[in-house]
């Protein structure tokens, strides 16, 4: 365990801290270690952004100690551990500790939160249940309600199939269930998915490697409807979408934000994104973050 005791200038650590009962592995770098905490909580579930994040963490680390964390089977912390249960509950639960456990280290009342896609979920989640340990909450295509936003996705691509007389495709998707029931329904959907949004669509292999371990939990948080169960939150929540999002479909986010009742709260549109627009438009992004700490 590297020292707790600060000292003014920059930061850049990495470590294995006990959360949930297991080693978690997670990063931290900051050009001023007073600044304060930024928790980027990744997607997937599963898929690690450590080997990447310096593409779109480089001008946030001179506005905030940007802390970033392998979940549970995920990147070091899957290296770290022979054994690990995973559940949509175990998920929250780390969550809600890497947030104590960051807020104590560097003697921060509130931290800032900001999470992809069903790291978006987990945030939300966080706000939900403990919106005081929150200086504010930051989504990035965030899963809404992902059962509805499956079945609309499916449908506008079997409408595109339709429309583009394309037979193949659409007896594909018409043996596609919600929630999924198996690793071959979501890759057909995904490939789809990947047409539609003019991205690089997933191999059937790593689809596969994926469901094993994570599709049950997926399908656990795709049935929660943050409109029912988070018609408010008690913290600043902010919302950073693409244009062409898919994925996590953008007319629910945006309808999910047109009726939450929030103390602040702002939507952001990429124009030129589909679900990554921290990888897509990286400039706008960074400079929407430090927009939104100058809010705060």
């Amino acid at each position: 365990m590297l020292s707790w005791l600060s000292s003014a200038g920059p930061i850049h650590q990495a470590e294995a801290v006990t959360i949930g009962g297991i080693q978690q592995w997670i990063q931290i770098s900051g050009a001023d270690d007073q600044a304060p905490v930024l928790l980027f909580i990744h997607g997937g579930p599963g898929n690690s952004v450590m080997s990447y994040a310096d593409r779109f963490t480089t001008q946030l680390k001179q506005h905030f100690i940007v802390v970033l964390w392998d979940q549970r089977l995920s990147g070091k912390t899957a290296t770290l551990n022979k054994f690990t249960p995973v559940s949509v509950g175990l998920l929250v639960q780390d969550t809600q500790e890497v947030v104590r456990y960051l807020s104590t280290r560097f003697n921060q009342h509130k931290i800032y939160v900001m999470g992809h896609s069903w790291g978006g979920y987990l945030a939300l989640r966080l706000a939900i249940e403990k919106p005081q340990w929150l200086k504010a909450c930051l989504v990035i295509s965030p899963m809404i309600h992902q059962e509805e936003s499956e079945k609309l996705t499916l449908s506008i691509m079997k409408q595109q199939a339709i429309a583009q007389n394309d037979q193949i495709s659409l007896d594909e998707l018409n043996r596609v269930r919600i929630p999924f029931e198996d690793a071959e329904q979501l890759y057909i959907h995904r490939k789809g998915l990947s047409k539609l949004m003019n991205t690089t669509p997933p191999t059937r292999s790593r689809v596969q490697k994926w469901a094993d371990p994570w599709l049950s939990v997926f399908n656990e948080a795709t049935q929660t409807n943050f409109l029912e169960v988070a018609p408010r939150l008690e913290c600043p929540t902010y919302f950073l979408i693409g244009r062409n999002d898919y994925q996590t479909y953008f007319k629910l986010t945006e309808n999910y934000y047109q009726k939450a009742d929030c103390p602040e709260k702002k939507l952001y549109w990429f124009e030129q994104s589909a679900h990554n627009p921290h990888l897509t438009e990286t400039p706008k992004f960074e400079q929407t973050v430090i927009d939104i700490k100058n809010l705060n």
